[in-house]
């Protein structure tokens, strides 16, 4: 089995396609093992579709199904592209729905499925909460510090929520965003729908244009933007390696 392994700001994942669709948790728990696997955020493996250029099954390191990765929709349509599955301007489907993206060297955008408002603000904690699905549910609260990011509550709020927990530092120029993701059960180099969301409350909050540059954990650059209700993420991705695989098939 032929896999390529691949970064997007600070995510990371293992892709292959196939014409077979059945269930790949277990493969996702190997292959994203860290000490005994390649390693990676997460499997991605990518379908024929008879209505889209394709259709993905995503798997969390854990072996858990997530609907939707905004960082992952860029690295699998880079795949597509370079693999010759789909043109540069692609359409595909996930868990959430049909999103688009265009690829133009190594720099992809993706359309994201339309945000949804979970809940009303509330406070949990001693901290006011955000909670929006940008595809996958994320909660967003507001910090004057990084360093308040606090693991411990974080997974707390996870598990009360059942949503990926994001922490946001904004320096009145761009967002800083720290995220501990489901289904990962940590914190990770960055999160594609958790930069969405951080950036999709400030600018209901008035505190942020149509557009702004965000920065996670991995210090890599993305720039959200929303059009007419609609999110859009943009960075670069790349290729790490290309292997062949026995000893996990």
């Amino acid at each position: 089995m032929q896999v390529v392994k691949y970064n997007a700001s600070g995510n990371d994942f293992v892709i292959f396609h196939t014409f077979i669709k059945k269930d790949y948790s277990k493969l996702a728990q190997k292959l994203c093992h860290r000490q005994e696997g390649i390693g990676a955020d997460g499997l991605i493996v990518l379908l024929p579709n008879a209505t889209v250029d394709f259709e993905w099954l995503f798997y969390n390191s854990d072996g858990s199904v997530a609907l939707m990765c905004g960082n992952g929709s860029r690295a699998c349509a880079h795949y597509a592209y370079t693999q010759g599955l789909a043109p540069a301007s692609m359409s595909f489907l996930t868990g959430a729905g049909k999103i688009t993206s265009l690829v133009q060297g190594d720099v992809v955008a993706s359309q994201l499925t339309p945000p949804k408002e979970l809940a009303k603000s509330f406070s949990q904690e001693g901290r006011e909460w955000y909670f929006y699905d940008t595809g996958v549910p994320h909660l967003v609260t507001l910090v004057d510090d990084l360093s308040a990011f606090d693991k411990t509550l974080a997974a707390k709020m996870r598990y009360a929520h059942n949503a990926n927990v994001n922490f946001v530092f904004f320096d009145k120029k761009c967002l800083h965003v720290r995220t501990y993701e489901r289904g990962v059960e940590d914190e990770t180099g960055a999160c594609g729908t958790g930069m969405a969301a951080s950036f999709y409350a400030l600018y209901l909050l008035g505190l942020v244009g149509d557009h702004a540059k965000v920065y996670p954990t991995s210090k890599e650059e993305l720039e959200l933007s929303v059009r007419d209700g609609v999110l859009f993420l943009k960075g670069k991705v790349s290729k790490i390696f290309e292997t062949q695989l026995e000893r996990f098939v």
